[in-house]
């Protein structure tokens, strides 16, 4: 399994999660956390939240779409699981959002950046267990 080194993808992407983050503090005064716009989408408390929430999401899906309109072709996407490794690592991320109470996004983009202790608690535990995750996959069960 190999990881390609990509800097300036990962700078302009960064760049760009940042900046969502500002705006929607900025123009809505919420906390950027994916799982949370996802949920309050999907059970909203008004149709002015449910509106932003909407085109956040849309936003976030056409990627691709405005990568075609660029570059000319869709972005290649090569995900090196198995379907049943997508699946469990699908449910164990559920699990680490619904017990950390929220995502990478919440707390190492937005919550980190107010320096929130619980946050950057949060954080930390992702970054080991990342690199342990990366460890057993690559090296114990030889790139699954």
């Amino acid at each position: 399994m190999i990881t390609e080194f990509t800097p300036w993808a990962s700078l302009i992407g960064g760049i760009l999660i940042g900046l969502s983050a500002v705006f929607l503090m900025a123009f809505q005064g919420r906390v950027f956390g994916a799982t949370g716009v996802l949920a309050g989408f999907m059970t909203p408390q008004s149709s002015s939240d449910w509106t932003w929430r909407a085109w956040l999401l849309a936003g976030m899906v056409s990627g691709p779409l405005v990568y075609r309109l660029i570059a000319g072709e869709m972005p290649a996407i090569d995900v090196p699981v198995s379907n049943i490794g997508l699946i469990v690592g699908g449910i164990i991320v559920g699990l680490g959002v619904t017990f950390g109470s929220g995502c990478t996004s919440g707390h190492g983009v937005c919550g980190m950046a107010r320096l929130s202790p619980r946050s950057i608690a949060a954080t930390v535990t992702f970054m080991i267990f990342t690199a342990i995750t990366v460890f057993v996959v690559r090296h114990v069960l030889g790139g699954v």
